[in-house]
């Protein structure tokens, strides 16, 4: 009797727990305004076995099964490609990933082979027998598409060097009887990390050289890494990345890898996201970082806002465990994959006109590092700015000797911010040096107020440094705005701005989701 009543007094709690989180969730979706913000699209019902893996490229949509196929969608209507299904490998496949450009697809399998498509034709192109002749249980390109590394169920790493086709570098398994399940990239392309049953994430770089061991990270293992597409930079100019890992343990991590020096790298647990109830086997970020999805032997797929791990949704569609998700790097679409053979399209839909606030008119000037001040009627982004703003502007900072050389020119927030010294003399025609000096000094404090202004550094081109209103990725995994890297391949002979490396391509994809982030932060502010 005493066991009964225990046993109830535990379900009762459990329920009374369960009706209080879920009044919590009402109340931030009322706050956040997110509210069925997420709608079922299509489901695609292709696969004859488990769904392992799902995979977007600008255009794409690539799923692999243990079917031992791999099924390829347009991504415009999601039907499936006249070369779909790819089939090739012997055994099921456990792992697909694009090339940054997305030409190529790799997919791995228990067979002992990594296997690359061109996805022009479906054909493969190459097939890369893993050493050892181990399963191969995970593939991952390097965001500059030099590497591919694949991983073992013997717990062996191989890195791949792709434009060869050719073995780079060997590791064989640090731990026994462990299965290396988990791998991604850093933004950089120099670091890559592996996620293993055995629980642990170990930090490598490109010679095989072990830089740092995040020991039971999950335990009873790891299930799916990936690092956030952004790289970011402390106070003191270390550089930083964000990494998303999942476990049997039933939770999802948020680090901070701390990369000190070549040879120094550290890691630092900044949350632990406990939305669902059961072993979370796969996770991935957004093309601006800002969201993280997961998928859980529970059956759901929950969105988080990554930075703060705020959860924002929970899915519940899929009838058997949640195996794949991946967030398109183009659209605010999400994919999921699951053991019920299906792979379910999701819309994250755009909430900023639904709950954007407009601001009022005497609201108080926000003030740079050099004191000069922005008033209300100028609290868009520049490139937005009118004529008459930018008139405003000038008189606001005692600049009204110039006034008619601008209002003669027509010159609005977007040509304000291309102005050199050079043009202020030869196209307005201003001649006093010390004058263009001044006008100069105050476009820079003006460029720089949306940093000190608190704008999130993901959402200012890096080479730039303005708001984006056109974001693209480029082959190095970083996002720029259009005309700025389009500019920059020109005339610096296709290099990366932020890693100096060849770009593979010139190939600019568009970043929907990130451009959707900042239409959304700036109308709310």
């Amino acid at each position: 009797m005493f066991i009964r009543c225990f046993q109830i007094s535990r379900c009762l709690a459990d329920v009374q727990m369960y009706c209080r989180c879920k009044r919590l969730q009402r109340e931030r979706e009322r706050e956040t305004g997110a509210v069925e913000m997420v709608s079922l699209m299509c489901t695609l019902q292709t696969h004859r076995d488990d769904v392992n893996c799902c995979v977007f490229s600008g255009s794409l949509l690539a799923t692999c099964s243990a079917d031992k196929s791999i099924c390829v969608f347009s991504t415009g209507d999601f039907s499936e490609m006249a070369f779909s299904p790819l089939s090739g490998h012997g055994y099921g496949v456990h792992c697909c990933c694009f090339s940054p450009c997305g030409r190529y697809l790799a997919s791995c399998s228990t067979d002992a082979t990594t296997v690359l498509w061109d996805m022009d034709t479906g054909e493969i192109e190459a097939v890369l027998e893993h050493p050892g002749r181990s399963p191969v249980r995970v593939c991952a390109f390097s965001p500059d598409s030099s590497y591919l590394m694949s991983g073992g169920s013997d717990g062996t790493t191989a890195l791949w060097d792709f434009t060869s086709r050719t073995l780079h570098k060997y590791m064989s398994g640090s731990v026994s009887d462990t299965s290396i399940v988990a791998c991604s990239f850093t933004p950089c392309s120099q670091l890559f990390i592996t996620g293993s049953s055995y629980g642990d994430l170990r930090l490598w770089d490109l010679n095989m050289n072990h830089l740092h061991a995040e020991k039971n990270a999950h335990d009873l293992g790891v299930s799916c890494c990936q690092f956030a597409p952004q790289t970011m930079k402390d106070a003191d100019g270390c550089v930083q990345f964000r990494l998303a890992s999942c476990g049997q343990d039933s939770l999802l991590k948020i680090w901070i890898v701390f990369r000190v020096s070549t040879a120094d790298v550290k890691m630092k647990l900044a949350h632990t996201l406990t939305g669902q109830s059961a072993p979370v086997l796969s996770c991935a970020y957004s093309a601006d970082g800002q969201m993280l999805v997961s998928g859980s032997v529970d059956k759901t797929v929950t969105v988080y806002q990554a930075n703060e791990g705020v959860l924002l949704y929970t899915l519940n569609q899929h009838d058997r465990y949640v195996t794949a998700c991946a967030f398109s790097p183009t659209a605010a679409i999400i994919a999921t994959g699951s053991m019920d053979k299906t792979v379910n399209i999701w819309r994250v839909e755009d909430g900023a006109s639904a709950h954007g606030k407009s601001l009022p008119d005497d609201i108080a000037s926000v003030s740079s590092n050099e004191g000069s001040s922005i008033r209300a009627h100028c609290r868009r982004m520049v490139s937005e700015w009118s004529e008459e703003d930018v008139l405003s502007w000038l008189r606001e900072e005692g600049l009204e000797a110039v006034m008619d050389a601008f209002r003669s020119n027509n010159m609005d927030g977007e040509e304000l911010l291309s102005l050199t010294k050079e043009t202020l003399s030869s196209d307005l025609h201003i001649e006093s040096l010390g004058v263009r000096s001044k006008v100069m000094k105050k476009i820079e404090e003006l460029k720089m107020s949306s940093v000190c202004n608190g704008t999130p550094d993901e959402y200012l081109c890096p080479i730039t440094r303005d708001i984006m209103r056109d974001p693209v990725i480029a082959a190095d995994g970083y996002s720029y705005e259009r005309e700025a890297i389009e500019s920059w391949i020109n005339t610096k002979n296709r290099t990366s701005p932020m890693t100096n490396l060849p770009l593979q391509t010139t190939l600019l994809t568009p970043n929907r989701t990130l451009k959707m982030a900042i239409c959304r932060w700036t109308t709310n502010q």
